[in-house]
């Protein structure tokens, strides 16, 4: 976890993973228990899991364009 302007831990940096299950147990345990407690952290996530959603609505060749 990444420390957060020294407002303790937080998990920022790990959410674009997180999104994609591409975290392993051992770094997503600690992520999903952080995502429970710290609303600025779960805000993140909320943002982070609708930007990968519309990602996938693409096709390769809007990202072309």
């Amino acid at each position: 976890m990444t420390a957060d302007h020294g407002d303790g831990p937080h998990v920022r940096q790990l959410l674009g993973a997180y999104v994609l299950d591409a975290l392993d147990d051992d770094e997503s345990a600690p992520v999903a228990r952080h995502l429970q407690r710290c609303g600025r952290c779960a805000a993140a996530y909320v943002e982070v899991a609708e930007a990968v959603s519309l990602l996938a609505l693409l096709d390769v060749e809007d990202l072309l364009e």
